[in-house]
């Protein structure tokens, strides 16, 4: 065995670890740094969209996106843009989610406390199985309507990126206010009588 190691070609020159590492560093880096970079880029690109948030800070009112959903517990489709002349508190849920059941009897006195002075809450269920969307509203005794965005293609407009998110709509179809996370009475009475008062 000593022997067989003096026979010229048993190992090839330039076999020995030492020889391997420099061929092999740089382009284990390069495809490292390009993993890095590739996944850098796919969670900015989808974070949330935080240029509403932005603008209502800076105070201004941002033009609610509308799209035809599918009406949940009934045929056909649905749109905000049906409700335009309402103040609409626009709330994003999923029966799955905890904090949404909890809001859901606010929400639910809201709309009927509301709904002589020109205003609603409508729901946006998303991410959920229909069934057992509609066994939730059956089981919180929820009235006011919602529509359904199975996918999330509506509320990525509204850079939703959980549940709750609750948006109030003026008369005009613009967002006025929004909560990331579950609302309050003390968040809807800051915000809701101002926008009930204005003309449409």
């Amino acid at each position: 065995m000593d022997n067989a190691r003096g026979v010229p070609g048993v190992y090839p020159p330039g076999t020995t670890l030492q020889g391997v590492r420099p061929r092999l560093y740089w382009p284990i880096t390069l495809a490292a740094a390009a993993l890095v970079a590739l996944l850098t880029y796919g969670v900015s690109s989808v974070g949330p969209d935080t240029s509403l948030d932005q603008a209502l800070q800076e105070g201004k009112r941002v033009e609610a996106p509308v799209a035809d959903l599918p009406r949940l517990g009934s045929g056909g489709d649905g749109s905000l843009a049906e409700h335009k002349g309402k103040v609409v508190v626009l709330n994003v849920w999923a029966s799955w989610c905890p904090p949404c059941k909890s809001e859901m009897p606010l929400l639910e006195r809201t709309h009927a406390r509301i709904a002589s002075q020109g205003g609603m809450v409508l729901g946006i269920d998303t991410q959920d199985a229909p069934d057992d969307a509609l066994t939730f509203l059956r089981r919180k005794g929820i009235t006011f309507p919602s529509l359904r965005d199975r996918d999330r293609d509506y509320v990525r407009k509204l850079g939703v990126s959980g549940y709750p998110e609750t948006f109030l709509i003026d008369r005009r179809g613009r967002i006025a206010a929004l909560r990331r996370g579950p609302i309050d009475q003390a968040w809807l009475d800051a915000h809701l009588p101002g926008l009930l008062g204005e003309p449409a």
